[in-house]
């Protein structure tokens, strides 16, 4: 992974080990998801499995957004830049969210929130991933 291969160029920026720990947890958080909903089991238990997921890669997201707007005045970033980042982040984990307050409700459509949210991060943490691989050699 793109981590391992430019570890020691991504710890010379403040925020860029938070935004590598995010992207993980992101791709982290599409897999325990996808587990999850392979087990047969109610809906309001799997709901409440992918609310779990998905506030705790939130939580990383929260963690990566603030050094990333932090690390923004000390490396002459455009602020805008730091802002749109941690709002992409941000809307990534929104399906896995309401998905599964959908399954909580017993509402099936709750399964297409967290198809979308599965596309939406492995999109984004593939164009991630190429900035920690190729993008931070420049």
């Amino acid at each position: 992974m793109a981590i391992s291969v430019n570890l020691t160029r991504i710890l010379e920026f403040p925020h860029l080990p938070a935004r590598a720990a995010a992207t993980v947890g992101r791709l982290i958080l599409i897999l325990v998801s996808s587990m999850a909903a392979l087990i047969p089991q109610a809906l309001h238990p799997l709901g409440v499995e992918i609310v779990i997921f998905g506030i705790a890669g939130w939580f990383l997201e929260i963690r990566s957004n603030r050094l990333s707007i932090r690390a923004h005045a000390e490396l002459r970033r455009p602020r805008v830049k730091s802002l749109l980042e941690s709002v992409v982040g941000e809307v990534q984990l929104l399906p896995f969210l309401v998905g599964g307050i959908l399954l909580i409700a017993a509402r099936p459509s709750g399964y297409f929130c967290i198809a979308a949210g599965v596309l939406a991060v492995f999109i984004f943490s593939t164009l991630n991933v190429w900035v920690l691989l190729v993008e931070i050699l420049r």
